[in-house]
Parts: structure tokens; C-alpha cells; sequence
């Protein structure tokens, strides 16, 4: 009897607890100047990374006006590959490791070595918002140091976590669930 009253009680508290409207986690140690948001994209995956390649330099791009400037850092950020998780997990999984060595390869680039990397973290919408906003940020933590061990400035990167509040899929299936637990790039100027 107590058992299940006990279980009635937890399935009570749960369906109760609602969406939080919290803030997404942020890491600190960086602050920011421009509060930036970029429009949902999805994953377009063209196998060669194209601005790598570019002989354009950063300081071409900040002479350029400010609508050409934007639009260059958007092609940039576009090219950037995202990172994806297992579930619960925070580790770069090894097919996902040429990504990551695409992604240096990018922000390393004259054309993106004065830009600012926002790495967001983000997760599925299984654990509570308090977990997924704590694992969101492990992901990208974990994302920034592997880009620091390729040569990526630390100082140039700041972190941010939106738990499960970004999905970029709603169905209720472990294909939609896969591609929420996820690292973004947002470059900024």
C-alpha cells in the first residue's frame, strides 16, 4: 500500500512540474557584447567544407559594410558542422571527431580568426531541465577543450547551454531525440 501511494505521489509531482521558463546556463568566464539570435537551421551536410578555402582575410571582413560583413560571418557559421551525442552522454563519439577536426579547420581560417565561437549545448527532452541545462553545457565544454587541443584560442570561445529548450525536432522517436542532443557554432563579430 505505501508503495504505490508512493508511486502515485511521484506520478502526481511529475505531471505536475510543467516546462520551466528558466534562462538557458551560461558559462561566465567570457562575458558578451552583442546578444545575437540565429533563426532554427537545419543540418545541410555537403561533405567539403568550401570556406576553409577561401583567401579571404578577417580584416577584409571587417572593412566590408555591416549588411556584406553579416552575411559573411552567416556563410561561415554555416559551414560549421554540428556535433551530435549519445544519449546522456557529454563525450565526442569517434564519428563525430572529423567534424570537430572540420570545425578547427574552419575557425582557424583567416576568414573567421577574429570571430567570437558561441558553442551552444543542447539535449533531448528526456531528465529534468535543471540535468539537461547542466549536460548541455558538459557538451559544450567538452566540444570547446577538444577545439582548444587543435589549436582553437580559448579566450576566443564562450559557452552557452539551452538544456532542451532548442530542439530542432518535436516527434517523440529516437531518430527526433538524436538530433537534439547536440553542439552548435554561432559566430560572432
Amino acid at each position: 500500500m505505501k508503495k504505490s501511494l508512493f508511486i502515485a505521489a511521484v506520478a502526481a509531482a511529475l505531471l505536475m512540474s510543467g516546462c520551466s521558463q528558466k534562462k538557458p546556463e551560461v558559462d561566465m568566464t567570457k562575458q558578451e557584447t552583442t546578444e545575437t539570435t540565429a533563426p532554427a537551421a537545419t543540418e545541410v551536410d555537403t561533405g567539403v567544407n568550401s570556406v576553409v578555402g577561401t583567401e579571404e582575410s578577417a580584416g577584409e571582413i571587417t572593412t566590408l559594410p555591416e549588411d556584406e560583413r553579416m552575411a559573411k560571418i552567416k556563410e561561415l557559421e554555416a559551414s560549421a558542422k554540428k556535433i551530435y551525442f549519445d544519449f546522456d552522454k557529454y563525450n565526442i563519439r569517434p564519428d563525430q571527431e572529423p567534424r570537430v577536426d572540420e570545425d578547427a579547420q574552419l575557425f582557424a581560417s583567416d576568414a573567421a580568426k577574429d570571430l567570437t565561437i558561441k558553442i551552444e549545448g543542447n539535449c533531448d527532452e528526456w531528465g529534468t531541465d535543471e540535468y539537461n541545462y547542466a549536460l548541455g553545457l558538459r557538451r559544450a565544454k567538452t566540444v570547446r577543450d577538444a577545439l582548444a587541443i587543435k589549436g582553437i584560442e580559448e579566450s576566443r570561445m564562450v559557452m552557452v547551454s539551452y538544456g532542451e529548450s532548442n530542439p530542432v525536432c518535436t516527434e517523440h522517436t529516437r531518430e527526433c531525440w538524436a538530433k537534439n542532443r547536440r553542439v552548435e557554432f554561432e559566430l560572432l563579430p
